[in-house]
């Protein structure tokens, strides 16, 4: 969308979309440009729990609400309700939906419900993520925003092919966004990796690399599925997939640009930030002239 930076910096419509790994700062950025008064935030994960994944939570909690007889009676009564209470910064209920593989006595799934949960999960960010044009528009039309900003979710690598120059995904949202990939390197995955070990959370996986490393899991710890300590599970496959998403990343940059996470890492103010993105824009029109 934006050939060089001046392009960039002389659009009177600026619209991205950032993706990387979670815990990089997509969502800190994209807060502080919607605080700005000038840029609309449009939240993937945000989209999956209140569009196309809040069935799924509720009856969830009311599976388990219904194991008390207090709550049964009066849910049964329709005295209460439950809804979920999901924010930009509280997407609590659809991680507690996905869960963690493993024993049911330290508060894992069966492996197949988990799988199953996997796919509710994998086609709602899907989506979400073809909703992209529809909250454009909406968002000017409505609102009257003309910078947008699509904040995506770690897994959107595991649901496209890069390298597949007719991938459905990435060409409708190229067709939009200019796609900025956060790009980290390893001491800020070495952080990552130290953060997510002392409070492990769901995530979601390609069909196939769940496969792959529940049975490599198994196997190493000799082990059967009943007994996979959940958190175990989730921390041995965190790293593994932080190596595999890596070139995925890489691969959808191409579609884009990339810009060094540790640039924004600190960043307050929207400068910074539409700064980076044309120096991304210059080393990318450089790369080019130089290949041809």
């Amino acid at each position: 969308m934006y050939s060089s930076a001046d392009d960039w910096h002389k659009a009177s419509h600026k619209r991205v979309l950032i993706f990387g790994m979670s815990g990089l700062g997509k969502t800190r950025l994209s807060t502080i440009l919607r605080d700005t008064g000038t840029w609309f935030h449009y939240s993937i994960d945000y989209r999956i729990g209140t569009r196309y994944m809040g069935e799924h939570i509720v009856d969830n909690a009311l599976i388990e609400a219904m194991k008390v007889p207090f709550l049964r009676e009066l849910l049964m009564k329709g005295s209460i309700s439950i809804k979920p209470n999901l924010s930009f910064k509280n997407l609590m209920p659809v991680s507690t939906y996905i869960g963690k593989p493993g024993s049911r006595e330290q508060g894992g799934l069966p492996i197949q419900e988990y799988q199953r949960r996997q796919e509710h999960f994998r086609r709602a960010e899907v989506q979400a993520l073809y909703d992209t044009p529809h909250f454009i528009q909406r968002s000017e039309l409505i609102y009257g925003y003309k910078n947008f900003i699509c904040d995506t979710g770690g897994s959107i690598c595991e649901w496209v092919n890069p390298k597949n120059p007719d991938d459905p995904i990435l060409c409708e949202l190229k067709k939009h966004l200019l796609m900025i990939w956060l790009k980290s390197d390893q001491s800020h995955l070495s952080e990552l990796i130290a953060r997510f070990d002392k409070s492990p959370k769901p995530m979601a996986y390609r069909p196939e690399f769940l496969e792959k490393v529940w049975k490599e899991y198994l196997d190493t710890n000799n082990c059967s599925e009943d007994t996979v300590n959940p958190d175990d599970f989730i921390r041995w496959t965190y790293s593994r997939a932080l190596a595999y998403r890596q070139p995925q990343y890489e691969a959808m940059a191409k579609w884009g640009v990339a810009v060094d996470a540790k640039l924004l890492r600190d960043a307050q103010q929207e400068d910074v930030f539409l700064n980076a993105v044309g120096d991304a824009l210059t080393l990318s029109e450089q790369a080019r002239s130089c290949s041809s």
